[in-house]
């Protein structure tokens, strides 16, 4: 990597419960001997991601952007579509990281929107950016960087949700229903949407329909 360059990357994006968090990152060849042990964050125990982000946040450019549940629920409705509402979350998180370091290339990892739809949401700065789309993006140090610093705020999110409602929510989307039930048995259906992505089948089995 002779210049430096942006990587993009989401978590909670297949999660029933908790945000969708999307995070940009920039590294610099300045960067990489300090980002020693930074990887792919599904490979990370949540305490290593913890910090290593941390870690991330002091040395590198970055954004994180987080749309928590309800917020998410009402963008879903707008968009009707899970990669147009990536693709816009892409958009932002590259233009902020933009406005603190010029970049020429930025990477993120294949989903089926990709790159074109991103490329057309980015306002006039980011233009004129290379887009690249890969498998298996994360084995790239940006990328890699990004998924640390969204998998991190996820965890501390749905802690928080956690929380707040009094109720251990999980993480996936296989064994979340039993949670759902005692969540909705506790706070009624309606609260449902603040802590859960609504259009998931598994909304439809845990309300009963």
């Amino acid at each position: 990597m002779d210049e430096g360059h942006i990587g993009v990357d989401e978590s909670g994006k297949g999660d029933f419960f908790g945000p969708l968090v999307i995070a940009a990152c920039y590294v610099g060849p300045e960067h990489l001997a300090e980002l020693e042990g930074v990887k792919d964050s599904k490979k990370l125990t949540d305490p290593v991601a913890h910090r290593l982000a941390t870690k991330i946040k002091v040395i590198c450019p970055h954004s994180i952007i987080a749309i928590g549940p309800t917020k998410y629920n009402e963008l879903y409705a707008k968009f009707k579509n899970l990669n147009t509402l990536l693709a816009w979350g892409h958009a932002r998180a590259i233009e902020n990281v933009l406005e603190l370091q010029t970049a020429k290339l930025v990477i993120s990892d294949q989903f089926a929107a990709g790159g074109v739809a991103v490329k057309r949401q980015l306002f006039e700065k980011g233009k004129s950016i290379e887009f690249r789309s890969m498998v298996r993006a994360e084995a790239d140090i940006a990328v890699a960087a990004a998924s640390v610093l969204a998998r991190s705020e996820f965890v501390r999110r749905l802690e928080k949700l956690s929380l707040e409602f009094g109720i251990e929510l999980p993480k996936g989307a296989s064994n979340v229903i039993p949670a759902g039930k005692r969540f909705v048995e506790k706070h009624g259906p309606d609260a449902l949407s603040a802590v859960a992505k609504m259009h998931f089948k598994t909304s439809g089995q845990v309300l009963g329909r």
